[in-house]
């Protein structure tokens, strides 16, 4: 038997949850043809696993990479974190469908100015697979990106001709290939909008066999009643619910990770339901002055009036200034910034929750980014699988890989067996760690030593090699 790629003797970690084993990969094509011992059998290229690990590609099911996988298709954050599929499009915000012209509504401005932004989902579709990225990517319609389509104010609900013309949107997007949609209610600009018109384009997502995934309404004070809209919302549409990075924000609100997870639990026995979650105890997102405390660190990331003031925290800003923190805040937006706002104890929580996906939620566009853009993965493994026992190896690769791929309907990903695609991640895990810090937060992940995308060798020895991505469409994902 012959193989254009055969791993030898790696400690196979499935995906599936269950213990490793130790056995040979074949590799023919973009699939695996063959898993056992295939000592007799001949490639064109065999990699010595020597004790190390073989996983399934990581699944980020958390990106803003819209446009990083066409503007930059090396992709290093993702590839070199041995992640082979992102999902783009989160938090109510994508790259299609909408046409812009001028200044980018909060939170769009995330993604870029307003030529980075696709008038219908086939043109994006058409430029990433041009783009040719190292990773697979899968990619959400954003609520906020419709409202940008037909609404100039967002200050109010849509009209019922808006809400038509929204679902006529996204049905198109939809029927085109993509996956489902997303909401960001916190935002300033989706605030506004009613349970009733995120139903209306629920019910659409439902109608075409796609997911729903939100950053609900509140994260804070009302996070229990934000739960139960999202919950109410999915099963109105009969569609699965992913809550976007499941957190505690606040101090106030700390503690309560335990009671978020038992409403998680109860509902996922009603209706299918997950949550993400990255493995810091900050978040990343605008400047915004209703987010803005004296009770934890604020660092700015960027800011478009003052760009001097990045990576400085904005207490030490507001006292250069002489001037109170919301103010300096004012001052700066549009800008980013990073929230010390979580607690440990939550985080660790709803990471070992069986329940709960790996997302990074990094933010490819700015210049001081959340280390979670370089290192989640890694980190889950090296620090809180490894290093903190939280949970065991096949169990962080599953809540990485085969959990991600089958809430998403990502078709034979996630998961090592033959006629898999070859998505495959080889990592040493004894020295396996994020490198990236709130400091230098661009540094690549050590101990991930070859990464194959669709069959093809993509990350070697910390090098970008073939780039072998592609779009993957709802229902066929091929």
């Amino acid at each position: 038997m012959t193989f254009d790629v055969i791993i030898r003797r790696a400690h196979i970690i499935d995906g599936t949850g269950v213990p490793p084993f130790i056995a040979d990969v074949g590799v023919v094509g973009e699939r695996i043809l063959a898993i056992g011992e295939l000592d007799m059998a001949y490639a064109d290229r065999v990699v010595e696993a020597a004790g190390r690990y073989l996983a399934p590609g990581f699944i980020d099911v958390h990106t803003h990479d819209d446009n990083c996988a066409i503007h930059q298709p090396q992709m290093l954050p993702k590839i070199s974190q041995g992640i082979t599929t992102v999902i783009v499009g989160n938090c109510g915000i994508s790259a299609s469908p909408v046409r812009l012209a001028g200044e980018v509504p909060d939170p769009m401005n995330l993604l870029g100015d307003s030529d980075d932004f696709f008038i219908n989902f086939e043109s994006y579709a058409s430029a990433v697979e041009s783009a040719a990225p190292t990773v697979n990517v899968a990619a959400l319609i954003g609520h906020t990106t419709l409202r940008a389509g037909v609404m100039r104010d967002f200050d109010r609900a849509a009209s019922e001709a808006e809400i038509e013309a929204m679902q006529d949107t996204l049905r198109s997007a939809l029927k085109a290939g993509a996956i489902g949609l997303s909401s960001g209610l916190a935002y300033t600009n989706a605030r506004s909008a009613p349970e009733s018109e995120v139903r209306a384009l629920v019910e659409v997502v439902g109608e075409e066999g796609g997911i729903y995934t939100t950053h609900m309404r509140n994260e804070r004070d009302q996070l229990f009643e934000a739960m139960d809209e999202a919950f109410a919302t999915a099963r109105h549409g009969r569609v699965p619910l992913v809550i976007s990075h499941l957190k505690c924000a606040e101090p106030e609100n700390w503690g309560n990770s335990e009671h978020a997870l038992d409403k998680l639990e109860v509902a996922a026995g009603q209706q299918p339901c997950n949550c993400d979650c990255y493995p810091y105890a900050a978040c990343s997102t605008t400047l915004d002055l209703w987010r803005v405390s004296e009770r934890f660190d604020i660092l700015v990331t960027w800011s478009k009036p003052h760009p001097e003031m990045g990576r400085r925290l904005l207490g030490e800003i507001a006292q250069e200034w002489g001037v109170e923190l919301h103010e300096a805040a004012q001052r700066l937006m549009p800008a980013g910034a990073i929230y010390h706002n979580m607690d440990e104890a939550d985080v660790r929580r709803i990471l070992a929750h069986p329940l709960t996906m790996i997302g990074s939620d990094g933010l490819p566009g700015d210049p001081n980014p959340h280390p979670r853009l370089w290192g989640s993965f890694p980190r889950v493994i090296g620090h809180y699988c490894r290093d903190e026992g939280l949970f065991a190896l096949p169990e962080a690769i599953r809540k990485m890989t085969s959990m991600s791929a089958a809430r998403f309907g990502l078709t034979d990903r996630g998961v090592i067996r033959e006629g898999a695609f070859a998505d495959l991640t080889l990592f040493d895990f004894d020295s396996v760690m994020d490198g990236a810090s709130f400091v230098e937060p661009t540094l690549p992940a050590v101990g991930i030593e070859m990464v194959m995308v669709n069959g093809a060798m993509s990350w070697e020895k910390g090098h970008v090699k073939e780039r072998a991505g592609r779009l993957l469409r709802r229902a066929t994902n091929f």
